[in-house]
């Protein structure tokens, strides 16, 4: 089947992100008075879909602004000494674009750090949108992220394609009704899963 449009999950999918997502949510903590929590640990929980994880992290019912400002704050002031992109994935990127792919990024991510992460790692100009946790009601595993960049490239389910390293993804792809490709580079450990960049490239190309 071929594909008009392929959406990509950002933190464990395409960025390496694990040092700053664990650095921004103990820099929220201290903020919050809490102690830090270890690395291994936050990432264990950040793709559970079964906890809440402004509970989690924060203490508290839901997300709140300043949880935001905080996070973001030690994004903005972080990101170009710890963000990496996966290797092979600014190759796979040009190559999809090369055949007039649609791409786009739907991540529960924050606006502001999303552009400034794929900006810092020169692959901003390479998506065609971008659906972030502050643009939708509900983020991943809801699927409104999902149905907002087809709605905006004006481009049928059927003829898409989301790629993810968790749960809350695979989720939101099923009830978006797109077919989704699991990857386990990133964060989590998965069984059935596609194994490194080259792998997926090999995928992708019987596809388009």
């Amino acid at each position: 089947m071929s594909q008009k449009l392929i959406i990509f999950d950002m933190d464990g999918t395409l960025v390496n992100s694990s040092l700053t997502i664990a650095n921004a949510i103990n820099h929220v903590r201290k903020n919050l008075g809490f102690e830090p929590m270890e690395q291994e640990y936050i990432l264990k929980r950040v793709n559970d879909h079964t906890l809440n994880p402004a509970q989690t992290f924060y203490h508290t019912r839901q997300f709140e602004a300043h949880h935001e400002k905080w996070f973001t704050e030690y994004y903005t002031k972080n990101h170009e000494r710890e963000l990496v992109l996966y290797d092979g994935v600014k190759e796979l990127l040009e190559s999809l674009k090369a055949k007039e792919c649609a791409l786009a990024v739907a991540t529960n991510a924050y606006r502001g750090s999303t552009i400034e992460s794929l900006s810092h790692l020169d692959i901003y100009a390479h998506f065609d949108t971008i659906a972030c946790y502050d643009d939708v009601v509900k983020g991943k595993p809801h699927p409104d992220m999902l149905h907002k960049i087809l709605d905006e490239l004006n481009i049928h389910a059927n003829d898409s394609l989301f790629i993810g390293d968790g749960p809350r993804d695979e989720m939101a792809s099923k009830k978006a009704e797109i077919d989704y490709i699991m990857v386990d580079w990133g964060f989590t450990d998965h069984n059935n899963a596609v194994r490194s960049v080259g792998d997926l490239h090999s995928m992708l190309e019987q596809r388009l």
